[in-house]
């Protein structure tokens, strides 16, 4: 059985724009996967119903065996926070914290206590190279290290499954392939199943398997 696997969705935003259609995906346990196509075309949303943070209007979404299509808003919400890791390709941390607290806030959320909270944050900022940083705000560090930022916040609560949309389509060529590796090392170190929307076909490549987006529906590269 797929540890993702989605089936017949559709997404629309209005009755001229339908981004999904009909689409099905399977990814397998540990898998590393690359969903590439043109700006616009869906790839995002895809990943917002794969992670459930949207509804599709149509099909089934099935994530390590639950059913994010069936269950209420509220239980999403939690299996969302503890089983699900979100990279962006804006970071979107909070200006007013420290790298560490922003770390913190999805195990604040789920009121895991203030130690754990200030152990594990600590740890993660320093595999991921930010360990002379923790009390840094985001406006005092690079680009780049403001997305490493982001991927400790992802990987805090230990998910099972991370998506990242576009997370290096902000950042330089050197940095992007600083990031890239760190991807690839957290996926493997963290044991997690990984689905990537990316324009660079660099980070494309190092995936598993490339997918691509297009009309609706996905093919393979």
């Amino acid at each position: 059985m797929a540890f993702i696997e989605g089936r017949g969705l559709v997404k629309r935003y209005s009755d001229t724009l339908t981004v999904l259609r009909d689409l099905d995906i399977d990814v397998a346990a540990g898998e590393m996967v690359a969903i590439v196509g043109a700006s616009g075309v869906g790839k995002s949303t895809l990943l917002h119903v794969l992670g459930g943070l949207d509804r599709a209007d149509a099909g089934t979404v099935v994530v390590a065996e639950t059913n994010l299509t069936t269950l209420p808003d509220a239980d999403v919400v939690a299996f969302r926070n503890r089983q699900v890791g979100f990279v962006f390709q804006f970071h979107h941390l909070l200006p007013e914290f420290t790298a560490l607290e922003n770390v913190e806030m999805p195990m604040r959320i789920a009121r895991l206590g203030r130690a754990e909270c200030r152990t594990r944050a600590t740890t993660l900022l320093q595999r991921v190279g930010l360990g002379e940083r923790l009390t840094h705000r985001p406006g005092m560090l690079s680009g780049g290290e403001q997305q490493r930022v982001a991927v400790a916040r992802a990987l805090v609560m230990q998910p099972s499954l991370l998506l990242a949309d576009e997370p290096t389509g902000d950042l330089d060529e050197r940095t992007a392939e600083s990031l890239h590796a760190l991807l690839r090392d957290m996926h493997r170190g963290y044991g997690l199943t990984s689905i990537i929307a990316t324009h660079n076909p660099r980070l494309a490549a190092a995936c598993d398997r490339v997918l691509r987006l297009e009309g609706g529906r996905l093919s393979a590269e």
